[in-house]
């Protein structure tokens, strides 16, 4: 391919073509590369012109019924070989042995996530890998700038960010439960008991309350909060030798809080069950750049409505007699009759 100045652009060569130049060197014939290649054989003779072209050389001419390499092809086929060997190693990319690799982690996660999944994580994965070090940062109000900005590699959250560059994989859903102290108070067995109890709950440091209180809130359920800590660990303290109520995620009752009496939340508190549920995410960025045009209709968080065409309806088909001759009475009597019968068929209106 030459340029506007005229001058052989060796950019033109790519591996494609260095395959079919040393296949049809190897086979020998034109047509025979193109059968190996799955090709046909004019794409084939237009590729290998093109290459003559970029080399200024004929490549190979004709003897007999094959083909034979020219001595500047024989000098070429090592250097191609060569060069494709180098792009296979190039998109090969180096292997993972667990047994050799270093990693450094960053993960974002608050007191329950980090508790009740991090420590196993750890433990699995410094047993397989040379070495594993693992820091571990408050997530707070997660946010997807958190991960774009590569202040942690992984975040753990309830309320995990969203974004086109962001992945997300739903880890488990939990339910509330009604924490207490069976000692200093009795089990909540209806709404009325529920609300009329005093309570403790967590907010965060950013001033932001857990979702379990934003759906009461929503639903005009008010309880009467009299201890608000930043985390779950700063619950057991205010619970032992109290009559104060907390409401927490059943895997935070097993893990941490087993000491006390747990209760199912009284069902009459809200019209459905939804509050009563929490779920917990894991978000780490996207392999992609951010997508700059809209979801397919049909996917996972498509808004774009459907432009595509509604089904043709069928069109009225009319079944005229066949012609036949006039009938007697002149043409007038025999259209007349045409015209009955394709009202006696429903044709016509």
């Amino acid at each position: 391919m030459e340029t506007a100045l005229g001058i052989l652009d060796h950019l033109a060569v790519d591996g494609h073509l260095l395959r079919l130049f040393v296949t049809v060197y190897e086979e020998g014939s034109v047509s025979a590369a193109a059968r190996r290649l799955d090709m046909a054989q004019s794409a084939v003779s237009h590729a290998l012109n093109r290459l003559r072209r970029l080399v200024g050389d004929p490549l190979f001419v004709k003897s007999g019924r094959r083909i034979v390499a020219t001595q500047h092809a024989e000098r070429l086929v090592p250097q191609a070989r060569a060069i494709m060997d180098g792009l296979k190693a190039l998109t090969a990319g180096n292997g993972f042995d667990p047994a050799q690799a270093r990693l450094s982690w960053t993960v974002a996660a608050n007191d329950f996530q980090r508790d009740l999944l991090l420590p196993r994580l750890y433990a699995r994965v410094a047993a397989r890998v040379a070495d594993f070090r693992l820091q571990i940062v408050p997530s707070g109000r997660p946010t997807s700038e958190m991960l774009r900005e590569a202040r942690c590699d992984l975040l753990i959250s309830p309320a995990p960010p969203e974004g086109l560059d962001i992945i997300q994989k739903r880890l488990f859903d939990d339910r509330y439960v009604c924490v207490f102290d069976g000692a200093h108070r009795a089990s909540p067995g209806t709404a009325a008991d529920f609300l009329a109890g005093r309570h403790l709950t967590v907010v965060h440091p950013s001033a932001d309350p857990l979702n379990f209180d934003k759906a009461l809130e929503g639903l005009g359920i008010r309880r009467d909060v009299v201890v608000s800590v930043a985390n779950f660990s700063g619950l057991a303290p205010f619970l032992r030798g109290t009559d104060l109520m907390a409401c927490v995620p059943g895997r935070l009752h097993a893990l941490e809080l087993a000491d006390f009496q747990a209760a199912p939340l009284p069902p009459t508190c809200w019209p459905r069950p939804r509050p009563a549920r929490t779920p917990c995410a894991c978000t780490w960025p996207g392999t992609c750049a951010p997508s700059t045009t809209r979801p397919r209709p049909g996917c996972a968080g498509s808004w774009r409505p459907w432009r595509g065409r509604w089904p043709r309806t069928a069109k009225r088909q009319s079944h005229p007699a066949p012609r036949t001759p006039p009938p007697p009475g002149g043409r007038r009597c025999w259209r007349l009759a045409r015209r009955n019968r394709w009202r006696s068929a429903g044709s016509l209106p």
